[in-house]
């Protein structure tokens, strides 16, 4: 019997958490958090280095400027999902429109109806966790999302609340394969995010912003693997602040008959989509993350060891 209430213990304490949080109105977190993304800019030497590094990289012929304009934008805008992320509970199908509205929703039903399964191809841009939030709100069908535990085991079980209460569907990163495979043959819809630097074995170097970058062959494998159709999907944040998200149409693979070549190209051709959203939308993406982090050179030097 203890046993059970000490399980039940950090279930009603995070119910309590999150109901404080979302007794403060939105725009009061949004705005406290902006600010809070303002000072982090500042006092956060290490993630500003991070991002100016990325940046130099992607883009070598803004000034300095601009790039420090998007530095403090992205940090900004990190702290505004942050503040956004912990209402999701609160999404429903009657308030949804005022927050995250679709285009391009036939492109979904369309690769649906095919039966061999959907991969939603994406990034950690604009606000990706409401975007999967909403999906079932308007399809009536949910996405299993693909993602990495967190060290913390309360905040890990908070993200997981957050991230489920939709209607979605979680898959932990580690040995996540044959789970994927199970829904993809079950005609479910899985999201992955393919925009995180891979240690050199596991992943290929393929070209982002004209520098090599180690990347997830996760995606390739398993739509050459099953047929399951790979559709694009990212999120804008608008003037009024809510987020188009736009479902793009399947994305043709390439398939010459050589596995360890179309795994490359079809992972270069993924990879360049997600370049062309940040392209067009610096602000919106991860700039703190270390995307190069893993260098060929290093690669080579491992292999020879």
């Amino acid at each position: 019997m203890k046993e059970k209430e000490e399980k039940r213990a950090p279930s009603l304490w995070l119910e309590l958490f999150l109901f404080g949080v979302n007794s403060i109105p939105l725009s009061w977190r949004i705005f406290f958090f902006e600010g809070l993304g303002r000072l982090l800019y500042l006092l956060d030497d290490r993630h500003r280095r991070i991002a100016r590094r990325n940046l130099a990289l992607a883009f070598p012929h803004k000034d300095n400027g601009e790039k420090e304009e998007i530095v403090q934008k992205a940090f900004r805008h990190l702290a505004r999902v942050a503040a956004e992320f912990s209402y999701t509970p609160r999404l429903n199908e009657r308030n949804i429109k005022g927050h995250v509205y679709f285009e391009g929703m036939e492109n979904f039903y369309q690769a649906q109806k095919k039966g061999r399964g959907v991969i939603f191809l994406t990034a950690h841009f604009g606000n990706w966790e409401w975007m999967a939030a909403a999906f079932p709100l308007y399809s009536q069908s949910p996405c299993h999302v693909v993602f990495r535990p967190l060290d913390s085991p309360f905040l890990d079980k908070m993200v997981d609340r957050l991230r489920t209460s939709t209607g979605n569907g979680t898959i932990p990163k580690q040995r996540a394969m044959g789970h994927i495979l199970r829904l993809l043959k079950e005609g479910k819809t899985v999201g992955i995010l393919l925009d995180q630097n891979m240690a050199w074995q596991e992943g290929v170097f393929v070209d982002f912003f004209g520098v090599p970058a180690c990347t997830n062959t996760g995606v390739a494998l398993l739509a050459l693997k099953t047929g399951a159709a790979v559709l694009p999907v990212f999120n804008i944040r608008e003037k009024d602040g809510r987020y188009r998200a736009v479902i793009e149409p399947e994305v043709p693979l390439v398939r010459t008959g050589d596995k360890k070549s179309d795994v490359h190209q079809n992972t270069q051709l993924f990879t360049r989509i997600i370049e062309g959203y940040i392209r067009n939308y610096p602000d919106h993406w991860l700039w703190v993350h270390q995307r190069w982090k893993t260098r060929p050179w290093q690669a080579a030097q491992l292999r020879g060891a």
